[in-house]
Protein backbone atom coordinates (compact mmCIF):
# COMPACT_ATOMS: atom_id res chain seq x y z
CA UNK A 1 0.00 0.00 0.00
CA UNK A 2 1.29 3.43 -0.92
CA UNK A 3 2.35 5.56 2.04
CA UNK A 4 0.48 8.86 1.94
CA UNK A 5 2.03 11.82 3.75
CA UNK A 6 0.58 15.11 4.94
CA UNK A 7 3.03 17.92 5.81
CA UNK A 8 1.86 20.86 7.93
CA UNK A 9 4.44 23.64 8.36
CA UNK A 10 3.74 27.39 8.22
CA UNK A 11 7.29 28.56 7.42
CA UNK A 12 7.88 28.41 3.62
CA UNK A 13 11.62 27.80 3.78
CA UNK A 14 11.27 25.05 6.39
CA UNK A 15 8.38 23.52 4.46
CA UNK A 16 10.24 23.45 1.14
CA UNK A 17 13.33 22.04 2.82
CA UNK A 18 11.37 19.18 4.41
CA UNK A 19 9.53 18.39 1.17
CA UNK A 20 12.82 18.19 -0.69
CA UNK A 21 14.32 15.94 1.94
CA UNK A 22 11.28 13.65 1.93
CA UNK A 23 11.44 13.33 -1.86
CA UNK A 24 15.06 12.24 -1.57
CA UNK A 25 14.84 10.01 1.51
CA UNK A 26 11.45 8.40 0.88
CA UNK A 27 10.70 8.51 -2.87
CA UNK A 28 8.24 5.61 -2.58
CA UNK A 29 5.92 7.72 -0.41
CA UNK A 30 3.48 10.29 -1.81
CA UNK A 31 2.93 13.72 -0.26
CA UNK A 32 -0.81 14.13 -0.76
CA UNK A 33 -1.27 17.42 1.10
CA UNK A 34 0.85 20.39 2.18
CA UNK A 35 -0.75 22.70 4.74
CA UNK A 36 0.35 26.12 5.99
CA UNK A 37 -1.80 26.14 9.11
CA UNK A 38 -3.52 23.77 11.51
CA UNK A 39 -7.02 24.25 10.17
CA UNK A 40 -5.98 23.34 6.62
CA UNK A 41 -4.01 20.39 7.99
CA UNK A 42 -7.11 18.97 9.63
CA UNK A 43 -9.27 19.57 6.53
CA UNK A 44 -6.59 17.94 4.38
CA UNK A 45 -6.39 14.97 6.70
CA UNK A 46 -10.11 14.36 6.36
CA UNK A 47 -9.96 14.71 2.58
CA UNK A 48 -6.84 12.69 1.74
CA UNK A 49 -6.65 10.26 4.68
CA UNK A 50 -2.83 10.09 4.91
CA UNK A 51 -1.26 7.41 7.10
CA UNK A 52 1.76 9.57 8.06
CA UNK A 53 1.50 13.19 9.22
CA UNK A 54 4.34 15.66 9.87
CA UNK A 55 2.99 18.40 12.15
CA UNK A 56 4.65 21.67 13.12
CA UNK A 57 3.93 22.30 16.81
CA UNK A 58 3.29 26.04 16.41
CA UNK A 59 1.03 27.00 13.52
CA UNK A 60 -1.71 29.60 12.92
CA UNK A 61 -5.16 28.30 13.80
CA UNK A 62 -5.02 24.84 15.32
CA UNK A 63 -1.64 23.92 16.79
CA UNK A 64 0.13 20.71 15.84
CA UNK A 65 -0.93 19.19 19.15
CA UNK A 66 -4.55 20.18 18.51
CA UNK A 67 -4.49 18.50 15.11
CA UNK A 68 -2.82 15.41 16.58
CA UNK A 69 -5.61 15.09 19.14
CA UNK A 70 -8.19 15.19 16.35
CA UNK A 71 -6.28 12.60 14.31
CA UNK A 72 -6.06 10.27 17.28
CA UNK A 73 -5.10 6.74 16.23
CA UNK A 74 -5.89 7.31 12.55
CA UNK A 75 -2.30 8.02 11.46
CA UNK A 76 1.35 7.90 12.53
CA UNK A 77 2.45 11.35 13.67
CA UNK A 78 5.84 13.09 13.66
CA UNK A 79 6.11 16.48 15.34
CA UNK A 80 8.32 19.30 14.04
CA UNK A 81 9.56 21.66 16.73
CA UNK A 82 12.03 24.42 17.46
CA UNK A 83 11.80 24.04 21.24
CA UNK A 84 14.95 23.62 23.30
CA UNK A 85 16.22 20.49 25.00
CA UNK A 86 14.21 20.99 28.19
CA UNK A 87 10.92 20.85 26.26
CA UNK A 88 12.20 18.00 24.09
CA UNK A 89 12.52 15.84 27.20
CA UNK A 90 8.74 15.63 27.17
CA UNK A 91 8.84 14.06 23.71
CA UNK A 92 11.59 11.63 24.68
CA UNK A 93 9.73 10.52 27.79
CA UNK A 94 6.67 9.73 25.71
CA UNK A 95 8.54 7.99 22.90
CA UNK A 96 6.92 10.34 20.39
CA UNK A 97 8.91 10.91 17.24
CA UNK A 98 9.94 14.49 16.55
CA UNK A 99 12.22 16.52 14.31
CA UNK A 100 14.11 19.60 15.48
CA UNK A 101 14.24 22.66 13.22
CA UNK A 102 16.06 23.04 10.95
CA UNK A 103 15.46 19.39 10.05
CA UNK A 104 18.66 17.44 9.44
CA UNK A 105 18.58 14.81 6.71
CA UNK A 106 20.36 12.19 8.83
CA UNK A 107 17.78 12.63 11.59
CA UNK A 108 14.96 12.45 9.07
CA UNK A 109 16.33 9.19 7.67
CA UNK A 110 16.18 7.63 11.14
CA UNK A 111 12.62 8.86 11.57
CA UNK A 112 11.59 7.37 8.23
CA UNK A 113 13.17 4.05 9.16
CA UNK A 114 11.10 3.97 12.36
CA UNK A 115 7.96 4.95 10.47
CA UNK A 116 8.43 2.13 7.99
CA UNK A 117 8.54 -0.33 10.88
CA UNK A 118 5.43 1.17 12.47
CA UNK A 119 3.35 1.21 9.27
CA UNK A 120 2.63 -2.49 9.68
CA UNK A 121 0.94 -1.84 13.05
CA UNK A 122 -1.87 0.44 14.23
CA UNK A 123 -0.83 3.95 15.32
CA UNK A 124 -0.40 4.48 19.04
CA UNK A 125 -3.05 6.10 21.19
CA UNK A 126 -1.52 9.48 22.10
CA UNK A 127 -4.49 10.95 23.98
CA UNK A 128 -3.04 11.07 27.49
CA UNK A 129 0.48 11.71 26.22
CA UNK A 130 -0.60 14.74 24.17
CA UNK A 131 -2.18 16.35 27.22
CA UNK A 132 1.12 16.06 29.08
CA UNK A 133 3.06 17.38 26.09
CA UNK A 134 0.78 20.38 25.74
CA UNK A 135 1.25 21.30 29.38
CA UNK A 136 5.05 20.92 29.18
CA UNK A 137 5.36 22.97 26.00
CA UNK A 138 3.03 25.71 27.24
CA UNK A 139 5.27 26.09 30.28
CA UNK A 140 8.37 26.30 28.09
CA UNK A 141 6.98 28.59 25.40
CA UNK A 142 6.15 31.84 27.25
CA UNK A 143 9.67 32.33 28.62
CA UNK A 144 11.23 31.71 25.23
CA UNK A 145 8.83 34.09 23.46
CA UNK A 146 9.21 36.92 25.97
CA UNK A 147 12.96 37.06 25.46
CA UNK A 148 12.81 37.60 21.71
CA UNK A 149 13.63 41.03 20.37
CA UNK A 150 10.93 42.82 18.35
CA UNK A 151 12.44 46.29 17.96
CA UNK A 152 15.96 47.58 17.78
CA UNK A 153 17.42 51.09 18.16
CA UNK A 154 20.03 51.89 15.54
CA UNK A 155 22.05 54.84 14.27
CA UNK A 156 21.23 56.10 10.77
CA UNK A 157 23.28 59.21 10.03
CA UNK A 158 22.43 61.68 12.79
CA UNK A 159 19.22 59.89 13.69
CA UNK A 160 18.37 57.10 16.10
CA UNK A 161 15.73 54.90 14.48
CA UNK A 162 13.41 52.33 16.01
CA UNK A 163 13.49 49.39 13.60
CA UNK A 164 11.05 46.50 13.42
CA UNK A 165 13.29 43.41 13.60
CA UNK A 166 11.08 41.56 11.08
CA UNK A 167 12.02 44.16 8.44
CA UNK A 168 15.75 43.44 8.79
CA UNK A 169 17.23 41.48 5.87
CA UNK A 170 20.38 40.49 7.73
CA UNK A 171 22.78 41.42 10.52
CA UNK A 172 26.53 41.43 9.90
CA UNK A 173 29.55 42.14 12.09
CA UNK A 174 31.53 45.21 11.05
CA UNK A 175 34.59 45.94 13.24
CA UNK A 176 33.20 47.46 16.47
CA UNK A 177 29.62 47.55 15.21
CA UNK A 178 26.91 45.32 13.77
CA UNK A 179 25.38 46.29 10.44
CA UNK A 180 21.60 46.18 10.35
CA UNK A 181 20.64 45.90 6.68
CA UNK A 182 17.12 46.63 5.45
CA UNK A 183 15.72 46.89 1.92
CA UNK A 184 15.91 50.72 1.81
CA UNK A 185 18.81 51.54 4.10
CA UNK A 186 21.24 50.19 6.64
CA UNK A 187 22.10 51.17 10.19
CA UNK A 188 24.72 50.47 12.84
CA UNK A 189 24.36 49.24 16.40
CA UNK A 190 27.03 48.80 19.06
CA UNK A 191 25.72 45.40 20.18
CA UNK A 192 28.06 42.59 19.12
CA UNK A 193 26.52 39.99 16.85
CA UNK A 194 27.28 37.16 19.28
CA UNK A 195 25.29 39.03 21.96
CA UNK A 196 22.48 39.84 19.54
CA UNK A 197 21.86 36.27 18.38
CA UNK A 198 20.34 35.06 21.66
CA UNK A 199 17.74 37.85 21.54
CA UNK A 200 16.53 36.97 18.04
CA UNK A 201 13.84 34.44 17.18
CA UNK A 202 15.95 31.57 15.87
CA UNK A 203 13.05 30.23 13.85
CA UNK A 204 13.12 33.44 11.80
CA UNK A 205 16.82 34.32 11.94
CA UNK A 206 19.53 31.84 10.98
CA UNK A 207 23.20 32.24 11.62
CA UNK A 208 24.93 31.32 8.35
CA UNK A 209 28.44 32.55 9.16
CA UNK A 210 30.25 33.59 12.33
CA UNK A 211 29.72 37.20 11.19
CA UNK A 212 26.26 36.94 9.58
CA UNK A 213 22.68 36.28 10.68
CA UNK A 214 19.97 36.35 8.01
CA UNK A 215 16.20 36.72 8.11
CA UNK A 216 14.82 33.54 6.51
CA UNK A 217 12.03 35.52 4.85
CA UNK A 218 14.69 37.54 3.01
CA UNK A 219 16.42 34.54 1.45
CA UNK A 220 15.87 34.44 -2.30
CA UNK A 221 18.10 31.43 -2.99
CA UNK A 222 21.27 29.64 -1.94
CA UNK A 223 23.89 28.74 -4.53
CA UNK A 224 27.18 26.87 -4.50
CA UNK A 225 30.46 28.77 -4.74
CA UNK A 226 32.58 25.61 -4.81
CA UNK A 227 32.51 22.08 -3.40
CA UNK A 228 32.47 23.27 0.22
CA UNK A 229 31.03 26.78 0.21
CA UNK A 230 27.69 28.36 -0.57
CA UNK A 231 26.34 31.89 -0.76
CA UNK A 232 22.88 33.38 -0.23
CA UNK A 233 21.04 35.75 -2.56
CA UNK A 234 18.97 38.27 -0.62
CA UNK A 235 15.66 39.82 -1.64
CA UNK A 236 15.97 43.59 -1.91
CA UNK A 237 19.77 43.61 -1.67
CA UNK A 238 22.56 43.20 -4.24
CA UNK A 239 24.83 41.64 -1.60
CA UNK A 240 25.63 37.94 -1.60
CA UNK A 241 26.21 36.44 1.84
CA UNK A 242 28.77 33.71 2.27
CA UNK A 243 27.64 30.59 4.11
CA UNK A 244 30.41 28.98 6.11
CA UNK A 245 30.91 25.23 5.93
CA UNK A 246 29.47 24.75 9.43
CA UNK A 247 26.12 26.11 8.27
CA UNK A 248 25.75 24.68 4.75
CA UNK A 249 23.59 21.88 6.18
CA UNK A 250 20.79 24.45 6.51
CA UNK A 251 20.45 24.52 2.72
CA UNK A 252 21.20 20.96 1.71
CA UNK A 253 18.35 18.91 0.29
Amino acid sequence: MMTKILVAEDEPLMRDRLLGQLAKCWPQAQVVMVAENGNDAWDGFLEFEPNVVFLDIRMPGLSGLDVAKKIGKAAHIVFITAYDQHAIEAFDAGAVDYLLKPVQQQRLEKTIARLKEKLHALPSDLTSLLSGLQQSLQQAAPAAKSEKMKWIKATVGKQIKLIDVDEVLFFQSDTKYTRVVLADYEALIRTALKDLIDSLDQEKFWQVHRSTVVNTKAILAAERVDAERMQILIKGSPEKLLVSRNFTHLFRE
